[in-house]
């Protein structure tokens, strides 16, 4: 199916979500447009959080006119996906122009906190996605496990390199430097 209809039939699943009760999220996978109930936890949005305050002081001056934002959907027509990762690091301008999508060409990395009950999103269909859409960046953050993977150089469709770090690591993302002494893991009291 051509991409146009995929994004048609995806912006009318995202106009029946907007109608059902809870927070919902349009996504275009390999098998075309998913609908998934979004129940973040606060543990999910407080990493959320911690990640963009970070990035946020330090890309501004390896990356001047960017930001580390949540929200956007970003897109890549060509290759038919759509996905709406945790938080983008991308060029400012592109929050202020029309429409839901950012061209994920301009996307300089994406973090994703992976959900307790559909891990697989992040570390199998967004792994696959993120590198064919070349996003040089893919930060995956575990609360379930306390680990962290830093997926870079993509080649031929795929993350030529994966780094694998644990909670309190000091963690290199890209030009960035990403601390996790202060993240929690979902059900471990004070942890």
């Amino acid at each position: 199916m051509e991409y146009a209809k995929t994004r048609a039939i995806a912006e009318e699943l995202g106009a029946y979500a907007e109608r059902l009760e809870g927070a919902w999220s349009v996504e275009i996978g390999p098998s075309g447009p998913i609908l998934a109930m979004m129940r973040p936890s606060k543990r999910h949005a407080g990493t959320v959080h911690r990640i963009r305050e970070q990035l946020n002081q330090q890309v501004p001056v390896t990356h001047p006119g960017c930001v580390c934002a949540t929200g956007p959907e970003i897109e890549h027509p060509a290759l038919g996906r759509m996905r709406f990762p945790d938080a983008v690091v991308m060029p400012f301008d592109l929050l202020d122009e029309e429409g839901m999508a950012v061209d994920a060409t301009q996307v300089l990395a994406v973090v994703e906190i992976v959900s307790p009950s559909n891990p697989t999103n992040d570390y199998i269909e967004k792994l696959a996605d993120y590198p064919a859409m070349g996003i040089a960046h893919y930060l995956i953050v575990d609360p379930r496990t306390g680990t962290i993977e830093v997926h870079s150089d993509p080649c031929k469709g795929r993350y030529a390199r994966k780094d694998s770090y644990i909670y309190g690591d000091s963690v290199p993302f890209g030009p960035w430097t990403v601390e996790t002494s202060a993240f929690r893991r979902y059900g471990k009291a004070g942890n």
